[in-house]
């Protein structure tokens, strides 16, 4: 089923698409996973030329990153808490991907830690990548993480519980 909120998105998904130059289809469809609940945006790539679906992507996929954060900001502005809706924008399965390589990633970083005792850092991770990192961590026991730095150069710490830092603060 649909939701309002998920037709809000593939409507105003469409219309930068098409401001873009870009004429592409969007589905919507609901996920619940470890993060919570969320509704994925999909870009359909088959009338998306390759070098189309890289630019839309971007670097590390910052500009889907972006396309994606005003997604959030602009379909939940005026809403309260309990109305918003977290959206996801996937593309060429680039989200997927990107999701099990953060799994991967917390898996080895706590491993590392557990074994060794000293706290590991994570760099090269968006705001939205931190903040999975630091739910998938959560299930870690004896593990705690916080972010450190300032943007563009933030970093996600691993360490034993009890070893964070006067730095610490969520994102």
């Amino acid at each position: 089923m649909v939701t309002d909120a998920a037709t809000a998105g593939i409507n105003w998904l469409t219309t930068l698409l098409t401001m873009q130059g870009l004429t592409s289809t969007v589905t919507a469809h609901p996920v619940e996973d470890e993060s919570g609940e969320s509704c994925w945006l999909t870009i359909a790539e088959d009338t998306l030329s390759p070098e189309q679906v890289q630019a839309l992507i971007g670097d590390g996929g910052t500009v889907l990153d972006s396309i994606q954060y005003l997604a959030n900001t602009t379909l939940n502005l005026g809403k309260g808490q309990e109305e918003q809706q977290a959206f996801t924008i996937e593309l060429a399965g680039y989200r997927a991907k990107r999701l099990e390589e953060l799994k991967t990633m917390a898996a080895e970083a706590a491993e590392r830690v557990l074994a060794s005792g000293e706290e590991y850092e994570i760099q090269g991770l968006s705001s939205a990548e931190r903040r999975q990192m630091h739910h998938f961590m959560s299930a870690h026991e004896g593990l705690a993480t916080f972010s450190r730095g300032r943007e563009p150069d933030r970093r996600l710490v691993v360490c034993l519980a009890g070893q964070q830092d006067n730095e610490a603060t969520d994102g």
